[in-house]
């Protein structure tokens, strides 16, 4: 036997990886599937149709059940529940049980519960206790009942700019982000009141050939969440505030909008996520060319994989 398997534990899978640990009273079905070096702990209890891959933790207290895959490097806290039938009955068993996916490098907190048929990102972190009625981007930092976006993962901290009259620019975060960056605009303020512009060639790095509005956006809901092949973008939030998550898929960081003075530039294959509206918030997007749904990337994994391609 390549794995361990603790006396009062219940193996009835010949499908453990090897390297893996199996604790005191966890309870294995025969066709569940457990990767290589997994730590699966006291008092768990994992269905038959489970893949769990390599290097997960599983908590105590924890049942997985049918439908659920738990892909590498995900950590799952104790007494997290996931449930796969969205209309449960005593007796009434469906015909097919809705699938659940945990991305990887995921992390699910102490007492979270996950409905059915979710998509959980990867490297997203489920707060403790958090109720997940919906999909989960990648990255995202999600709490509360029912659960909502909170921030996103990220080394560096939240960039909040603040309003300045002189033209600049800069990194976020210091990091490269495909040169994605915060522009600060020219501001003139009089008696008529406050006036903000951008030219380009000095503050617009592109000439716009399209732009849109989001307005009216719910504070619980999020905009955004993919990448463009070709486009370039620059945002501005000309009422009230939102949070902008951009990834060049190996840096991340999170930007706060909240003055029409700055503007935030976001080259092509850049990962971007609009959240935290504030119940006013009006946000302007210049776009540097025609709609074009095929230059749209929406799955993060794929682009990804483009990003280290490239």
């Amino acid at each position: 036997m390549t794995y361990f398997a603790h006396p009062d534990s219940r193996i009835e899978s010949p499908n453990i990886g090897k390297g893996s640990r199996i604790w005191a009273f966890a309870h294995v079905l025969p066709k569940a599937v457990i990767g290589e070096n997994c730590n699966i702990c006291d008092h768990t209890f994992i269905e038959n149709d489970v893949i769990i891959g390599n290097r997960v933790t599983v908590k105590c207290g924890v049942q997985l059940w049918d439908g659920l895959t738990v892909e590498d490097d995900v950590f799952i806290g104790p007494n997290a529940t996931f449930t796969n039938d969205p209309f449960p009955r005593s007796g009434q068993q469906p015909l097919e049980f809705t699938r659940t996916l945990i991305r990887k490098g995921a992390s699910i907190g102490a007492n979270a519960t996950i409905l059915p048929g979710i998509v959980i990102g990867s490297g997203a972190m489920i707060g403790a206790g958090a109720v997940v009625t919906g999909n989960v981007p990648p990255n995202a930092i999600v709490v509360g009942n029912p659960a909502r976006i909170s921030g996103y993962t990220s080394e560096g901290r939240p960039v909040v700019p603040e309003g300045h009259t002189e033209v600049s620019t800069s990194v976020i975060d210091g990091t490269n982000l495909n040169a994605a960056r915060l522009i600060e605009l020219p501001v003139v303020d009089d008696l008529r009141g406050t006036l903000s512009f951008g030219e380009y060639g000095c503050h617009l790095p592109f000439l716009p050939q399209r732009y849109f509005i989001v307005y009216d956006v719910p504070s619980k809901d999020i905009r955004g969440e993919h990448a463009h092949k070709k486009l370039e973008q620059f945002l501005v939030c000309i009422r009230g505030s939102c949070s902008v998550f951009v990834d060049n898929g190996a840096d991340r960081s999170e930007v706060r909008l909240e003055a029409p003075s700055t503007g935030l530039y976001l080259p092509a294959m850049t990962w971007a996520t609009q959240f935290r509206y504030s119940a006013d918030a009006i946000l302007l997007v210049l776009a540097s060319d025609a709609y074009d749904p095929d230059d749209y990337i929406r799955d993060y994994d794929q682009f990804r994989k483009m990003v280290a391609c490239s």
